[in-house]
């Protein structure tokens, strides 16, 4: 039996943006929000959010005006998959937070077994890394 585990619509629009920019992008080689929005098929609004969120956290930058667009702000083999994840959504499995049986839950090791595994798998792949991937085709 396998546990049905989902990653947000968020998580993988972000995840392929951020491949998409550094694949195409440089800080003297912007990409405009429409042209990834279409190459990679994300509703505009929701990818300008979510592009919004990444550099909050310090992984893209934009530069404004009518040359502007997106760039990664450190290079793909600084950033892993699990940073770009966790700024857009919780990889917790199951929430402690609050439950009475939080304390003496027989099975909590279980769901921190799942977390820790879930953060080394995110954390040990890079941009760079996804982009060397056979998988990952240039658009």
């Amino acid at each position: 039996m396998r546990i049905n585990m989902r990653v947000s619509k968020k998580a993988q629009y972000g995840l392929r943006a951020m491949v998409y920019l550094a694949k195409h992008s440089s800080k003297n080689k912007v990409c405009p929000l429409k042209k990834v929005s279409e190459k990679e098929n994300i509703p505009f609004d929701y990818l300008e959010k979510i592009l919004s969120e990444l550099e909050a956290a310090g992984l893209v930058e934009a530069k404004k005006g009518v040359q502007g667009g997106y760039f990664l702000a450190k290079n793909p083999e600084k950033i892993t998959t699990g940073e770009i994840v966790r700024v857009l959504e919780s990889t917790v499995p199951v929430s402690c937070v609050g439950c009475q049986m939080a304390r003496i839950c027989s099975s909590k090791s279980v769901w921190e077994k799942v977390q820790d595994s879930v953060d080394s798998t995110l954390d040990s792949m890079t941009l760079a890394d996804l982009i060397k991937s056979k998988n990952v085709k240039k658009k």
